[in-house]
């Protein structure tokens, strides 16, 4: 029962970041809410073994949401609305943003780790379970994609 009241405490206090994460992951606030539903659930049955629960959740989320990148299947179909509405605060919601949602799925989870959610790239390795030179080169591909993406909108602009 203590694991249990802990868990719930836990969903409580972190889920809408967690939620504001998996939304930077995705792109889509729907399956952001699955993304984090689903790794809720893997981490209930990890709890009792899990030593730092938000670490634990960020990283089932990165490693959830690319696995279902890679076998190009997003979500559920949807049954109709649902009666709560997602947290929307603090999002940034400019061409920069939408550039970011155009990066292929590991480079945009190292932006959203290592400059949204300000994670050393120790610990960004760690939660995407490969090494700090992986890290720091799609974070350079990443940014290069963005700069050049960014030379595009001004040209377009003109």
């Amino acid at each position: 029962m203590a694991d249990r009241a802990i868990f719930q405490d836990f969903v409580i206090a972190r889920s809408d970041r967690l939620l504001r994460t998996g939304y930077l992951l995705t792109h889509d606030w729907e399956i952001a809410e699955d993304l984090l539903q689903e790794s809720l659930a893997k981490a209930w049955f990890a709890w009792p073994r899990v030593d730092e629960p938000e670490s634990y959740v960020r990283r089932v989320m990165v490693t959830t949401y690319t696995s279902w990148w890679r076998r190009k299947w997003r979500r559920e179909l949807p049954s109709g609305n649902l009666p709560d509405t997602p947290c929307t605060d603090a999002l940034p919601d400019d061409e920069l943003w939408h550039a970011v949602g155009r990066l292929p799925a590991r480079q945009r989870a190292v932006i959203v780790l290592r400059f949204y959610e300000d994670l050393p790239v120790t610990e960004v390795a760690r939660l995407l379970g490969c090494g700090t030179g992986t890290v720091k080169s799609q974070t350079a591909k990443a940014l290069a994609k963005l700069r050049m993406d960014e030379t595009i909108v001004k040209e377009m602009q003109r």
